[in-house]
């Protein structure tokens, strides 16, 4: 099968396009399956989910590991692509609904990041490539919202990533509490004359 490399250049996408289907199939199935039931999700229930073959499954993830990184990445890849869903916003709206997003995908890869930890490491490559991806995307809409004066310029892009990440890991919560803590939480962020 020939590939052609994403645009972070983390994961290997088909080119063919019967291919590119049964990869995306699976992308969103195993997505839902390791929302739902965790990382022990099995693949033979991903298959089924992707109406898709277990070969088809091992053809494009030989192992696992490979499917839960390829998910993990194509959630980094979402998440910094969305900063251009928000460029008409004002500054601190775009801030706004970019870290709800941010929120969104931390609990979307909950499932996923503690077995890939333990098998790669947080300082494996695709950790490092995917920390920067998300760095490129929410820093300057921070930094934006910093210039248009509408955030505190005492704080960065560290302090609001450690802030949203505790946020997503309240197992206490429903997704639409975490969004209201987040609001609240974010509120602290604005500029006070």
């Amino acid at each position: 099968m020939t590939a052609t490399t994403s645009t972070q250049g983390l994961t290997t996408r088909p080119k063919r396009a019967d291919a590119r289907r049964n990869y995306d199939k699976l992308i969103e199935a195993a997505r839902q399956a390791f929302t739902e039931l965790g990382s022990s999700a099995s693949l033979e229930e991903i298959a089924r989910r992707a109406d898709v073959g277990i070969g088809t499954l091992y053809r494009h993830f030989p192992t696992r590991h490979d499917l839960l990184q390829a998910v993990y990445v194509e959630e980094v890849e979402a998440l910094a692509a969305s900063a251009k869903d928000f460029a008409d916003l004002s500054p601190w709206d775009a801030l706004v609904a970019w870290l709800r997003r941010f929120v969104a995908y931390a609990l979307a890869k909950r499932a996923l990041s503690d077995e890939l930890l333990a098998t790669m490491g947080s300082d494996s490559d695709v950790f490092r490539k995917c920390h920067d991806a998300i760095w490129r995307a929410g820093e300057p809409l921070l930094q934006r919202a910093q210039e248009d004066g509408s955030v505190r310029a005492d704080t960065d892009f560290a302090d609001v990533v450690r802030m949203v990440s505790g946020i997503s890991m309240i197992k206490s919560a429903e997704p639409d509490q975490l969004d209201r803590i987040l609001l609240i939480a974010l509120d602290g962020l604005r500029y006070r004359a």
